[in-house]
């Protein structure tokens, strides 16, 4: 039986057909797909956008309180300090050790407080406060009546800024307690640079301090200080591991161990 070549003919071009009209559905639900795909980014940079005004906005106003409130304080501290020690210069004296101490840590204290300031006022993380300043933080420590001592092993090199920075408010912020709760303490600072990680070992021996008790599971010290507290937040910020808590010896130790891959 011979097939009626006009009906072929009329199967073949609907086929044609059907195929020319599933390649522009096909064409239009890609350029829909695609359309709604640079809306959704274009939505995700809005909010970023936004979060980071906002985050800005937070920043310049945290910036203006603690310029407002600890610039003035500290500049008279710095100033008065500088003032006795000339005058015991004048009457022949020598200043106490404690007063250029004093001194001294005004002026540092001002310069970070200048430096967190431009950090709050950019977009830039880093205060430039780091490890390269932990000789002099020393020398303040001992200056006071603290002694401390620093240990150093492992292969010493550049440590990413964020490592850098935590390490050194984490020793200051320990010394600070040794200072305030363990009154003529000895200190031992010790810094391993390991390939992962930093550790980062505060001791201390006790002094005549009064003793400090860990809260259980969280080997932080009882009491209303928030050094430990913030000293822990950095730490888990950069997915490391904290410690503090009492030494079996006495006196207190502070342990910090800081992945060099944060």
């Amino acid at each position: 039986m011979r097939t009626n070549p006009p009906r072929l003919k009329l199967h073949a071009a609907g086929w044609l057909i059907s195929v020319g009209v599933t390649l522009v559905a096909f064409r239009m639900w890609h350029l829909h797909l695609r359309e709604v795909e640079q809306r959704a980014e274009e939505a995700e940079r809005t909010r970023d956008e936004m979060a980071q005004r906002r985050a800005m906005e937070e920043r310049l106003r945290i910036a203006r309180e603690l310029h407002d409130s600890l610039t003035h304080s500290i500049s008279v501290i710095q100033v008065q300090s500088g003032v006795a020690v000339h005058l015991a210069g004048k009457r022949g004296e020598e200043a106490p050790t404690a007063l250029k101490a004093i001194q001294e840590a005004a002026t540092d204290a001002a310069r970070e407080l200048r430096a967190t300031l431009g950090v709050l006022r950019t977009a830039d993380d880093c205060d430039g406060t780091g490890l390269g300043q932990l000789d002099k933080l020393l020398a303040r420590t001992r200056a006071a009546g603290q002694p401390v001592t620093l240990t150093v092993s492992g292969d010493v090199r550049e440590l990413p800024s964020e490592v850098d920075q935590a390490a050194y408010r984490i020793v200051q912020e320990a010394l600070t307690n040794v200072s305030r709760h363990a009154s003529q303490a000895s200190a031992w600072v010790r810094l391993s640079y390991g390939n992962a990680a930093l550790t980062v070992e505060v001791d201390d021996d006790g002094g005549n301090g009064t003793a400090r008790q860990a809260v259980p599971g969280e080997g932080l010290p009882s009491g209303p200080g928030l050094g430990l507290v913030g000293m822990r937040e950095r730490v888990a910020a950069l997915g490391g591991r904290f410690y503090a808590g009492p030494r079996a010896p006495g006196g207190f130790r502070v342990c910090a161990e800081l992945p060099l891959g944060a």
